[in-house]
């Protein structure tokens, strides 16, 4: 955030899931007198806090309406089944959506997994949260996909996940306002995307010093040669 009395910094939202450790940490070595504030949010907080300019740009999940944001997709996660330890999927390497046909899915609201039907039956319930549909999966209500690092964020022992190998994969992306790419997110986008600390993109171009001539050294003044006496 940057304003004339305000001394600049930058402030990140992030969805459940995300680590953002590691640009973080980053953005702390290169640019220590720029604060990096973090606010977590939900997928569906994100894009209005965006908007609102409660945050200079977000880590979130797509697919998210972009109407106005520029979106920069970073990496792709794998989806898994949340399920019993003692569920007879428990048993499998990996599944697929046929392996789900019989059972009973549970469709939270904040789900971004973006399929035209989910597989199986889905439950008639819609748990406000993730957190609140692994809670009905420990329950025995039903099971429950999402992108894999949910499933570790929501951890419990006696649950488990497996991946399934054909359905849609949550992408994970920064986002910010397209009319507002400032100094400070080219440089955040610099660091996502991997650049190194020498390179000059959204940062201000230093001037070139000119060269200063140099003094010319005085020449010496040529000595004659020396004749030899006449006898």
């Amino acid at each position: 955030m940057t304003g004339p009395d305000v001394p600049p910094s930058f402030k990140l939202g992030y969805v459940p899931g995300v680590s953002p450790g590691k640009w973080v940490r980053t953005w702390e070595e290169r640019y220590p007198g720029v604060p990096l504030h973090l606010e977590q949010v939900t997928n569906t907080e994100a894009r209005p806090k965006i908007h609102d300019r409660e945050v200079d740009a977000a880590l979130l999940r797509l697919p998210v309406d972009r109407e106005g944001l520029h979106a920069i997709p970073l990496y792709t996660e794998t989806t898994v089944v949340v399920v019993p330890k003692d569920h007879v999927v428990a048993a499998a390497d990996e599944i697929t959506t046929a392996d789900l046909a019989g059972e009973v899915l549970l469709h939270p609201h904040d789900d971004t997994l973006d399929w035209p039907r989910p597989p199986g039956t889905v439950a008639g319930h819609r748990p406000a949260t993730t957190a609140d549909a692994i809670e009905l999966v420990a329950a025995g209500v039903g099971l429950l996909v999402v992108p894999m690092s949910l499933a570790r964020l929501h951890h419990r022992r006696d649950l488990t996940y497996r991946p399934i190998t054909d359905v849609p994969e949550s992408r994970v992306a920064l986002s910010w306002l397209e009319d507002e790419t400032t100094d400070l997110m080219e440089q955040f986008i610099g660091i996502v995307r991997g650049r190194t600390v020498n390179s000059t993109r959204g940062r201000a171009p230093q001037p070139k010093q000119p060269k200063q001539p140099q003094a010319k050294q005085p020449r010496k003044p040529r000595s004659l040669p020396r004749r030899g006496r006449r006898k």
